[in-house]
C-alpha cells in the first residue's frame, strides 16, 4: 500500500506542475504530437494499401508450351500433373488448356496476322496451358511461383515455361521500401521526442532546484524526487500520442471524400480506414514509453549533477 501511495502522490504532483504551467505543458504536446503524426500518418497509409494490393485484378501467368509431337490424349492428361504440382508448392491456380488450334484461330483474329497465318501452311504452334496463380502479392509468392515454375520444366512432355511474375516483385519491393523508409522515418521521430521530453524535464528540475534541495535535506530519496518528473514524462508522451492519433484521424476524415469520388472514376471503391484498436493502443504505449525514457535520461543526469 505504501508504494501505492507513492505512486499517487506522485502522479498528483505531476498534475499540480502541469496546471502551474498549462501553456508550457501544451505546447510541448503540440510539438511532440507533430513528430509523431508522421509515422502514424504514414503507417496508416500503408496498412490501408495492403488490402488494395491484395485484391488488384492482375494475377502472375505461367504459360507452359508442349512438345509439337505431344499427343493430344497426353497434353490433356498432363493437366493432372501440372495442378498436382502446384499444390505440392502451397499455390491456387486457374489453370486453362488452349489447344494448337484454339491458339492458330486467335492469332488469325490479331490485326494484320491473317495473311502470315495463311501462308505458314501447317499449324506451326503447340498445345499449351495457363496456369494464373492467387495469393501470390508479397515476396514470399514471388518464391513460390519461380519455384513452380522451376518443377514444370522437368515435366516430361513440356517444351517451355514462360513465367511473368515481375509485377510481383515490383509490387513487393515498394512495399517493402515504404515499409523499411517508414521504419527509418519512426525511429529518426521518436529520437527527437525523446530530446523534447529530455529538455522539457531538464527544464523542470532547473527551476525547481531549491524545492529538490529542500526535499533532499528532509531525507528525500532519489526515486521520490525523480517520480513526479517520470509521470511527467509519462502524461507528456501519452498526450502527444493521442493528440497525434487525433490528427490523422481528422486528416482521414477529410481526404475520404476526395478519394472515394477518384475511385469512383474508375469503378472501385475504396475508404481510408483508422488504424484498429490494438495498434492504436500499442501506439499510446510506445509514446508514453518514449515520454518515460526522456524524463528517465533527463532527471538521472540532473540529480548527477546536484548531489
Amino acid at each position: 500500500m505504501n508504494w501505492l501511495r507513492d505512486h499517487l502522490r506522485a502522479l498528483l504532483e505531476a498534475g499540480r506542475r502541469i496546471a502551474s504551467k498549462p501553456g508550457s505543458f501544451s505546447f510541448n504536446v503540440l510539438v511532440i504530437a507533430l513528430a509523431l503524426m508522421l509515422p502514424i500518418a504514414g503507417m496508416t497509409l500503408l496498412d490501408n494499401l495492403r488490402p488494395v494490393s491484395r485484391e488488384l485484378a492482375v494475377e502472375p501467368e505461367i504459360s507452359i508450351f508442349l512438345q509439337p509431337t505431344l499427343p493430344r490424349e497426353r497434353a490433356i492428361a498432363l493437366g493432372t500433373e501440372l495442378r498436382q504440382a502446384a499444390q505440392s508448392t502451397g499455390s491456387n491456380i486457374k489453370l486453362k488448356f488452349v489447344s494448337r488450334e484454339e491458339a492458330l484461330t486467335a492469332m488469325k483474329e490479331r490485326a494484320g496476322l491473317s495473311d502470315l497465318v495463311t501462308t505458314l501452311g501447317e499449324n506451326p504452334l503447340p498445345d499449351a496451358y495457363i496456369l494464373k496463380l492467387a495469393n501470390a502479392e508479397d515476396a514470399s509468392g514471388a518464391a513460390r511461383i519461380e519455384k513452380l515454375a522451376a518443377e514444370l520444366r522437368n515435366l516430361p512432355g513440356v517444351e517451355t515455361v514462360q513465367l511473368d511474375a515481375a509485377w510481383v516483385k515490383r509490387l513487393a519491393a515498394l512495399l517493402q521500401l515504404a515499409a523499411g523508409l517508414l521504419w527509418i522515418l519512426g525511429l529518426t521521430l521518436c529520437g527527437v521526442v525523446v530530446a523534447v521530453v529530455f529538455n522539457t524535464i531538464r527544464l523542470q528540475v532547473v527551476t525547481q532546484q531549491e524545492e529538490i534541495s529542500v526535499s533532499r535535506l528532509l531525507g528525500a530519496t532519489d526515486a521520490f524526487v525523480a517520480r513526479p518528473f517520470y509521470y511527467t514524462g509519462a502524461l507528456l508522451g501519452f498526450g502527444a500520442g493521442a493528440l497525434a492519433l487525433l490528427g490523422v484521424l481528422l486528416i482521414l476524415n477529410l481526404l475520404n471524400d476526395p478519394v472515394n469520388e477518384l475511385v469512383r472514376l474508375y469503378g472501385s471503391s475504396f475508404q481510408l480506414a483508422p488504424l484498429e484498436m490494438s495498434a492504436i493502443a500499442l501506439l499510446l504505449v510506445i509514446s508514453t514509453g518514449l515520454g518515460l525514457l526522456g524524463a528517465a535520461m533527463s532527471v538521472g543526469q540532473a540529480l548527477r549533477r546536484t548531489r
